[in-house]
């Protein structure tokens, strides 16, 4: 699977090259996500700008990963749905569980968002 990475003062962007996203890619994924946990900036933000397919498996999949993050304590935030796929999440229900904005700024203010919650609680 081809991902990009962009590494930030407190996230990394990590960017999905592929224009699906199946089970076996998401073992994949999976594995490397979970890696940054072990890293001094642990927060990810997964763009998915070029997806333009998804099945339900790798979605939960993605809800399990994030849930990971969270009890963690770090930010785990997805971006750039193409509508298809963001109408496909929405009617499997599994939309509205996930942490999602429409842009990669406002998934890096989420972070800084959390970052700050933590830092007071």
């Amino acid at each position: 699977m081809k991902v990009k990475i962009d590494t930030k003062e407190k996230m990394h962007v990590i960017t999905i090259e592929e224009q699906k996203l199946t089970a076996n890619m998401t073992e994949e994924l999976q594995k490397t996500l979970l890696s940054y946990l072990e890293k001094p900036i642990k927060n990810v933000v997964v763009s998915f700008e070029h997806i333009t397919h998804i099945d339900e498996t790798s979605a939960k999949t993605l809800l399990n990963i994030q849930q990971t993050f969270y009890e963690t304590g770090n930010s785990m935030v997805f971006c750039k749905f193409l509508p298809n796929v963001e109408k496909f999440l929405e009617e499997n229900e599994i939309l509205e569980i996930m942490n999602v904005t429409p842009t990669e700024s406002e998934a890096w203010d989420i972070v800084q968002m959390e970052e700050i919650e933590r830092e007071l609680f």
